[in-house]
C-alpha cells in the first residue's frame, strides 16, 4: 500500500519560527523583572508610618484621624485580593497587571498634593485597590511559565512581607515633608510601570499567551474568603477608632485567626495545606518584622534604618535563591513543615538577639524567617493548583491584619500604666519577645494542624482540582475523566477494563498528543482482553489490538462518544479499527 505523502498544516508558519518559538525567554526575562520591582511596591503600601512624621504635620491636622486614614490601605487591599483574582476570569491578567501598577502611579502622584484627612483615606485606599490587583495577577502571570518564576514569586513574596515595614520607613529618614508617606519611591513606581509596559507589548507579539483561572467552584470559595476578609477589616478600623482595652482586641484577633484557620479547612489536602501555610505567614511574618524594626531604630539602642540594610539584603538573596532552588530540585512534601520550623527557630533567635546594636548579628532571624517563609510557600504551591493558591492567598492578607491586632492587644497589655521612659523601652522590647513566643507556637499550631488534617484525609481527598497545574502535568489542559464501559459492566473503569491510564497532558500541539493534551497508556489485559485508548481531537489516534478476539474501543474525550470494532463477531455497525487496504496506483498500471 503507497504511503501518502506529508502535507504541510495549515496552521505552519510559511516563514519560519514565531516570535513565541523563538524567544520564550524574553517574556520570562520581564515578568521577573516586574515581579522583582512589583511585588514588594504592593506590600510596601501596607504598613501605616504617618506617626514617624506626626511632628510635621499642620497644625489643623486632627493627627489621630490621619492615622487612622493611613490606615485604611490594607482594609482596601484584602478585600480586592479575592475580588481581583475572581476578575481574572474576564480580565487578561497583563491588563490587570497594568492597571494595578496605573492605581499606585496615580496615588502617588497625587500624594504630593493631598491636603486634607479625606484625602489622605483616598488615596490610601487607591493604594490598596492597587496593591490588591498587583499581588494575584502577577501569581497567575507566572504560573504557566518558567518553573523558576514561581520561585522568584514565593521568594520575593517572603522578602516584601520581611522588609515591608523597614523599606516603607526607609525614605522617611531626615524628611521635610510628612507628605513623602503617600509616596515613598515613585521612580521605583515608574520602573514598575515602564516594565508592565514592556510584558504587555511582549505578551501581545507572542499573540497573548492564555493563562490559567480558577473554575467556578474554586471562585466561589474566593468570593466566600472575602467575607472574613470583611469581618477583620471592620474590627480592625473599630479599633482603631474606639478606645477598646487590650483583652478585647486579643480576643477578637484570636477569633479573626480562628475563623481563617477554618476557612482554610476548605479544600483538598494539598490547598488545605498551602492555605495553612499562608495563613501563618501572614500573621507572623510582616507583624514580628514590623516590631523588630522599631526595635533596631536608632532611638531605642538599635543601629538604625542605615544598619539594617545588609541584613535585610542577605535575607531577600538568600530568600529568593531557596524558594527557587526548592521549585527546581526538590518537591517532597516534608519541605513545606521544614520551611515553617526554621520560621520558629528564626523567632526564638530574634528573643536571643535583639535589640542589638550591631545589626549584622541581625542576618541570623532574618535569614532564617525569609528562607522558612520562602520555603514553605514554594514546597506547598507547587502540590497546589492556580485556584488553591489563589485561595490561600486570598487568607494570606486578612492574617496579615489579624496579626498586627494581636501584636497591637500584647502591646497594649504590656505598656499599660507606664509612664517612665526607660520602662516604656524595656516593656516595648519585652512585648516583642512575648509576641515571638506566641508567634512560634502558633507556626507549630499550624505545623500540627496541616499533619493531622493530611492523616484524616482519604486517599482521594485531594483531587478537587488542587493539584499540580504544571505545564504537562494534571490539572493542566482539559481533564480527562475515567468513563464508564457498558460492554464491559463496569462503571468508572476504563474501556480496557481498568487498564487503560489516562494522563493530562499540557493542552498545547506537541508531537504525540492531541488538542488537550490528553494521552493514553495501553495496558494488555491477556489474549482475550482489551486495549483502551483515548483522544480527544478529531480524529482518532491508531487503535492497536490485543490479540486474537479482542475488542478495541477508543473513546472521544471531546465529544464522549465511543466506537468500538472487534476482530470476529463485532457489534452490527461498529466501525472497523484498521481501515481496509485500498488498491495502490502502482496496480492499476500495466506492467
Amino acid at each position: 500500500m503507497t504511503v501518502p505523502p506529508l502535507q504541510r498544516s495549515p496552521n505552519e508558519s510559511s516563514t519560519g519560527p514565531t516570535a513565541r518559538a523563538r524567544f520564550p525567554w524574553l517574556l520570562d526575562w520581564v515578568l521577573g523583572l516586574l515581579i522583582v520591582v512589583a511585588l514588594p511596591l504592593a506590600i510596601i503600601s501596607i504598613p501605616n508610618t504617618v506617626s514617624i512624621v506626626s511632628g510635621l504635620l499642620p497644625e489643623s491636622f486632627d493627627k489621630l484621624a490621619l492615622m487612622r486614614a493611613h490606615g485604611l490601605a490594607l482594609p482596601a487591599m484584602i478585600l480586592t485580593v479575592p475580588l481581583g483574582a475572581v476578575a481574572l476570569r474576564r480580565v487578561k491578567v497583563a491588563h490587570m497587571l497594568v492597571g494595578g501598577l496605573t492605581l499606585l502611579a496615580l496615588a502617588d502622584v497625587a500624594g504630593g498634593f493631598a491636603g486634607s484627612t479625606f484625602v489622605v483615606a483616598v488615596l490610601r485606599i487607591l493604594h490598596g485597590i492597587g496593591a490588591g490587583l498587583l499581588v494575584p495577577a502577577t501569581l497567575v502571570a507566572a504560573w504557566g511559565r518558567s518553573p523558576a518564576l514561581r520561585g522568584v514569586w514565593t521568594g520575593m513574596l517572603a522578602f516584601s512581607l520581611l522588609g515591608a515595614q523597614a523599606l516603607a520607613l526607609w525614605p522617611l529618614d531626615n524628611v521635610q515633608d510628612w507628605r513623602v508617606t503617600l509616596q515613598p519611591y515613585p521612580m521605583l513606581t515608574g520602573v514598575a510601570l515602564v516594565l508592565a509596559a514592556i510584558y504587555f507589548v511582549l505578551w501581545l507579539v507572542q499573540g497573548q499567551p492564555p493563562t490559567p483561572t480558577p473554575r467556578a467552584d474554586e471562585r466561589t470559595r474566593l468570593l466566600l474568603a472575602s467575607v472574613p476578609a470583611v469581618g477583620i477589616a471592620v474590627v480592625a478600623i473599630s479599633t482603631a477608632s474606639e478606645a477598646w482595652g487590650a483583652g478585647l482586641v486579643i480576643l477578637l484577633a484570636a477569633l479573626a485567626i480562628v475563623a481563617l484557620l477554618t476557612m482554610a479547612s476548605m479544600g483538598g489536602r494539598e490547598g488545605r495545606t498551602l492555605s495553612y501555610v499562608m495563613v501563618a505567614i501572614g500573621v507572623v511574618l510582616l507583624p514580628s518584622m514590623a516590631q523588630v524594626t522599631y526595635v533596631e531604630m536608632r532611638g531605642l539602642g538599635g543601629p538604625g534604618m542605615t544598619g539594617l540594610w545588609i541584613p535585610f539584603l542577605v535575607a531577600g538573596l538568600l530568600g529568593v535563591g531557596a524558594a527557587v532552588a526548592a521549585r527546581l530540585f526538590a518537591g517532597a512534601r516534608w519541605l513545606t513543615p521544614l520551611g515553617l520550623l526554621a520560621m520558629v527557630v528564626g523567632l526564638c533567635s530574634v528573643r536571643v538577639v535583639v535589640p542589638a546594636p550591631d545589626g549584622l548579628v541581625l542576618v541570623i532571624p532574618f535569614a532564617l524567617l525569609a528562607m522558612g517563609a520562602a520555603v514553605a510557600l514554594t514546597s506547598a504551591l507547587g502540590r497546589a493548583g492556580i485556584g488553591a493558591g489563589l485561595y490561600g492567598l486570598a487568607l494570606c492578607f486578612p492574617g496579615v491584619l489579624a496579626g498586627y491586632l494581636l501584636a497591637t492587644g500584647v502591646q497594649l497589655m504590656m505598656l499599660r500604666g507606664v509612664t517612665v521612659a526607660q520602662q516604656l523601652v524595656d516593656r516595648f522590647v519585652g512585648s516583642l519577645h512575648l509576641w515571638s513566643l506566641i508567634g512560634g507556637f502558633l507556626v507549630v499550631a499550624v505545623i500540627l494542624l496541616a499533619a493531622l488534617m493530611a492523616r484524616r484525609s482519604g486517599p482521594g481527598d485531594g483531587d478537587d482540582g488542587s493539584g499540580p497545574s504544571e505545564p504537562g502535568g494534571p490539572g493542566h489542559g482539559r481533564e480527562a475523566s475515567l468513563l464508564e464501559d457498558p460492554a464491559s459492566g463496569g462503571a468508572g473503569m476504563s474501556a480496557a477494563g481498568g487498564g487503560g491510564r489516562v494522563v493530562g497532558g499540557t493542552g498545547a500541539d506537541e508531537p504525540g498528543t492531541d488538542k488537550s493534551g490528553a494521552v493514553v497508556d495501553d495496558d494488555s489485559a491477556g489474549g482475550g482482553g482489551a486495549a483502551g485508548r483515548v483522544s480527544s481531537g478529531w480524529g482518532s489516534r491508531f487503535d492497536d489490538s490485543a490479540g486474537g478476539g479482542a475488542k478495541t474501543a477508543r473513546v472521544s474525550a471531546s465529544t464522549g462518544s465511543r466506537t468500538s470494532g472487534g476482530g470476529s463477531g463485532g457489534d452490527e455497525g461498529s466501525v472497523p479499527p484498521v481501515p481496509p487496504p485500498a488498491q495502490s496506483p502502482e496496480d492499476s498500471v500495466s506492467p
